[in-house]
């Protein structure tokens, strides 16, 4: 066949070049006429969070949308050029598509919160429309460009830039995370979640997601110290201002006892129902040595000693719970260990010197938990700190820190340790296990009471940082959402546990009205993230392995036969 023949083959190829060129061309035009709308006014009303009524200026969710299409619009021009092989080597299909889905999602939206908010899509100014119908065609469009393959970059920089690159990522990442909790509104919040969810979807599909990764698993003690070093930064992107720093710490005691319970859970593969027992063990003990008036103990010794008591006393309660609730596997292990965790919950109840003795306080608790005076810092005063006045929690966001650290270092020397490796046999199949000569048992029960050990270390945290404690605040629902948390963000990692632990305390305080539809969405959540992605938000590559072990076999044998043509 000569090169020049009209061949079939070749009319169908230069078919297909004709189609891409088409839907490349029409997926600008979408991109563009979804960025120009964006200086269009969407509303009628100014009512509608962000002032959309002016000309000329975008506001609120129009900035998403423009963002988007811009970096949409690039991409497009990147795949015509010299620096596709540089930038795009996978292609641009499947990143322009995410982008396109999420500016449709954006502006559908808007332009229906602004009907159902001011009263009906009247209140929907022509420019909405052309952002609606302009949105569409940008989403149809992508959806005909050829599908690319997610990129692999292997470009090794050198160390200083590779260190300044982690540096760059973890500061962006505080940047919008602030940016987050700076937004009132939760339509425009709502937004700002489905472009960042976009742009990473699209930082994943264009490789640029994998090589940070690399870059971090690289350089791993740059990046562990450099992120402690952002988290550090926190406190002085939010002042004096004690809200979201108060938001914080509770999260940071949630995640600490998260990753305690990530040992049991992700590592040993024992499934504890009754674990917020152990927080609440090392709160009471953290309170009845904290010296207020409610304290049935009148000795108040040195925060670092009461920490060690803390963790102590919930190592031998988990012992005490764990010996008889190990014997027993599955399900019933659930049962058992939420039976546990009502009986602490009523016996803290009773202990109020009527019912029994006089230990707890009872059903009220014990208020009045004076605040933490620890190295000479009184943590319940604001102090300055590089001539930056900073709130009272900042106190506690830093002790919590370092705590996070200890749990961290804790973990990591487990999860890589012959302990670490005899927990995840056990986890596997502990009847495999026990007959390679591991002592299961005993195995299992160190996982309770090391699990319980780190709980009961933030207890006595949370007894000085919420000055109050009362037996209702260590419910078996407590219980779930720490499961949940371990869960959704990803058995067997720090990063999961954290993640986890962020989103299920950060969204419920940005989304209030849902308050009393709270659970519901929790379960929702919970259906849909065991159906596409039963590994958790930031996956161990083990346990996402095991969750797709079909399509990895499928893989390898498409790999294999293709090997065999060759």
């Amino acid at each position: 066949m000569s090169g020049g023949a009209n061949t079939p083959l070749r009319r169908l190829v230069e078919k297909g070049r004709a189609s891409t060129a088409t839907a490349r061309t029409a997926t600008l035009l979408g991109a563009a006429s979804s960025l120009a709308s964006t200086f269009l006014a969407w509303s009628y009303g100014s009512a509608f969070p962000g002032d959309l009524t002016i000309y000329g200026y975008p506001g609120g969710a129009q900035v998403h949308v423009l963002v988007l299409a811009a970096v949409a619009i690039a991409l497009l021009l990147i795949e015509v050029s010299p620096l596709r092989r540089v930038v795009t080597p996978g292609g641009v299909g499947g990143t322009v598509r995410v982008l396109a889905s999420g500016v449709f999602l954006i502006t559908a939206f808007t332009v229906l919160a602004i009907g159902v908010e001011l009263g009906g899509l009247i209140n929907v100014e022509w420019g909405g429309w052309v952002a609606l119908v302009a949105a569409a065609v940008f989403a149809v469009a992508a959806r005909l460009l050829p599908a690319d393959r997610p990129a692999v970059w292997s470009y090794r920089l050198p160390d200083w830039v590779e260190f300044l690159v982690i540096a760059v990522v973890l500061g962006l990442a505080l940047a919008a995370f602030v940016q987050a909790l700076a937004i009132p509104e939760w339509e425009i919040f709502l937004c700002y979640l489905v472009a960042l969810g976009a742009a990473l979807a699209a930082a994943w599909r264009l490789g640029l997601a994998a090589w940070i990764s690399a870059v971090g698993a690289r350089h791993r003690g740059v990046t562990v110290t450099a992120a402690f070093v952002v988290a550090a930064a926190f406190p002085f992107t939010q002042g004096s201002d004690n809200h979201w720093l108060n938001v914080m710490v509770n999260v940071g005691i949630f995640a600490t006892t998260a990753i305690g319970l990530n040992i049991v859970v992700g590592l040993a593969g024992l499934l504890d129902l009754g674990y917020v027992a152990f927080l609440g063990v090392g709160a009471y003990v953290g309170a009845l040595l904290s010296g207020a008036a409610a304290s049935s103990i009148g000795w108040n010794p040195p925060f670092a000693v009461t920490v060690v008591i803390g963790a102590v006393v919930t190592a031998i309660v988990g012992v005490i719970i764990g010996t008889p609730t190990l014997r027993v596997r599955g399900d019933y292990l659930a049962i058992v260990t939420l039976g546990f965790g009502e009986i602490f919950r009523i016996t803290v109840n009773n202990l109020d010197g009527s019912t029994g003795p006089q230990v707890t306080n009872g059903p009220n608790g014990i208020p009045g938990i004076p605040d933490l005076v620890f190295l000479g810092v009184d943590f319940g005063q604001s102090h300055t700190i590089f001539g930056m006045n900073l709130g009272y929690f900042a106190n506690y966001f830093f002790l919590e820190l370092v705590l996070i650290a200890f749990v961290i270092l804790v973990f990591s020397r487990m999860n890589n340790s012959r302990l670490g490796r005899a927990w995840l046999a056990i986890r596997e199949d502990e009847v495999a296990a026990q007959a390679a000569g591991i002592n299961t048992f005993r195995l299992k029960l160190l996982a309770f009471a090391l699990g319980a050990t780190l709980a009961g270390m933030a207890g006595t945290i949370q007894a000085h940082a919420i000055s109050s404690i009362t037996p209702d605040s260590y419910q078996f629902l407590n219980s779930a959402f720490l499961v949940a948390a371990v869960v959704l963000g990803g058995m067997g990692t720090v990063t999961g546990a954290m993640l986890g632990s962020v989103v299920l305390l950060l969204l419920p305080e940005k989304f209030r009205f849902f308050q009393d539809n709270k659970l519901l969405i929790f379960g929702l959540t919970l259906v849909l993230m065991m159906r596409f992605r039963p590994e958790g938000m930031i996956a161990n590559k083990r346990r996402q392995a095991e969750f797709h072990e079909e399509e990895i076999s499928e893989r390898l044998g498409r790999e294999a036969q293709a090997e065999g043509a060759r």
